[in-house]
């Protein structure tokens, strides 16, 4: 027995080494901050040094945003998984697997129904953890799902956005997602209801192209990168250097292309206002 091990014996409030792992850090990707992971919680995954905002999850998102124990998260809606039989370096159904296992969601998107201080509202959240957010027959089932359970509830519907874009694995049938999603807010809208949109980092490609540019209101989270075409792409296509900041919400927000940025820390406070705002007699109710 080693000097150390006798130590910890003696000494029990010393933690061994499988009880000090790297979960009780978390390390910020824009600064490299080394964070406790509790304060990086407590804080919205939100950096305390830089304010970078962390990508974070549905679960994650309906905690913040909802009134404590008033939201149940619907359904995943069912679909034919892996249509065009795709294969790349390994079969796409294993790719699904994967990325469920990681996530333990079953696709990119997710919604939930409950309460924003007292309005009913619905939320649907993409996860950039589960294949890059990328919208397939799933997420387009799943946006569907969450626009017609608001309209059955009567209430707004408010979409979180984090996507790669399409998924290419479905080839043309996650672009038909595309006028699929419109072809529903136009559904919402003949309703009298909302569409509220929060941008998050990052929001790319048909997403972007599609549901992500129709809100009745497009708030944004800071810094987040919103764009459809990459921007190496766009400068080789226009042989210029883009301006510093390009595609980044502050820059959409000067040129009129969104409505305000917010801070995670007031997004709550901010969604409550603009629901009153748009839907008085729902958020009296």
């Amino acid at each position: 027995m080693n000097w150390i091990s006798r130590v910890r014996k003696v000494i029990p409030f010393i933690a061994r080494k499988e009880t000090t792992t790297d979960n009780l850090w978390h390390k910020c990707g824009h600064c490299g901050q080394m964070i406790f992971l509790k304060e990086w919680q407590e804080n919205l995954s939100v950096c305390p040094k830089c304010d970078h905002h962390g990508r974070i999850g549905p679960k994650a998102r309906f905690e913040q945003i909802f009134d404590e124990g008033s939201w149940k998260i619907l359904p995943t809606p069912i679909v034919k998984e892996d249509p065009l039989k795709f294969r790349d370096g390994k079969k796409y159904t294993d790719r699904i697997k994967a990325a469920r296992a990681s996530t333990g969601e079953q696709d990119a998107l997710i919604n939930a129904h409950g309460k924003i201080e007292k309005a009913s509202i619905v939320i649907g959240v993409q996860d950039f953890a589960f294949m890059g957010g990328s919208m397939g027959m799933g997420v387009g089932a799943a946006f569907v799902q969450g626009v017609e359970e608001a309209i059955s509830r009567k209430c707004p519907y408010i979409i979180f956005t984090a996507a790669g874009g399409a998924r290419m694995q479905e080839g043309i049938l996650s672009l038909m997602q595309m006028p699929k999603a419109t072809v529903a807010i136009q559904k919402l809208h003949a309703a009298g209801l909302p569409y509220i949109v929060v941008l998050t980092d990052p929001t790319t490609g048909g997403v972007t192209a599609s549901y992500a540019m129709l809100g009745d209101i497009q708030i944004s989270e800071p810094n987040a990168l919103i764009g459809f075409a990459g921007q190496r792409v766009i400068e080789n296509t226009i042989r210029e250097k883009l301006p510093e900041g390009f595609q980044r919400a502050e820059y959409l927000l000067d040129h009129g292309m969104i409505d305000m940025v917010v801070h995670r820390s007031e997004l709550r406070a901010t969604l409550g206002k603009v629901i009153g705002y748009l839907a008085p007699g729902k958020a009296a109710a």
